[in-house]
């Protein structure tokens, strides 16, 4: 596959992440993973968080919304400060514990149920 194909379906790919975040309704919270098996590339878990660490040029994106399968908050270095993810989800009345979020069952916004 030429170079500006794959390059094509990359950012295919970080769009499709991008319009799906932009669905998370305000106080719930998806993962990496679910976005990507919502996206037909499970197994891209990765892939969806290179994705989101690109969408801080953009605004509009409210990439702090997604966590890890565990509800950890294992992007938060990328958020310009080591508590403003925390800040962000908590404004929106998610509860965190150590870097977790709590409830995280009831928390959790599945776009594979949700967007059917």
């Amino acid at each position: 596959m030429p170079a500006s194909n794959a390059s094509d379906k990359k950012t295919n790919f970080f769009k499709d992440v991008y319009e799906v975040v932009k669905l998370i309704p305000p106080g719930r919270v998806t993962s990496y993973g679910a976005i990507a098996a919502y996206l037909g590339a499970k197994g891209s878990a990765r892939m969806v968080g290179w994705a989101l660490i690109a969408s801080h040029a953009q605004h509009g994106i409210p990439a702090y919304r997604v966590v890890n399968r565990n509800g950890l908050l294992t992007g938060k270095q990328h958020f310009g400060s080591s508590d403003a993810m925390q800040a962000h989800l908590e404004s929106e009345g998610i509860k965190i514990e150590n870097d977790q979020v709590q409830d995280f069952e009831k928390r959790f916004w599945d776009p594979a149920k949700e967007l059917l």
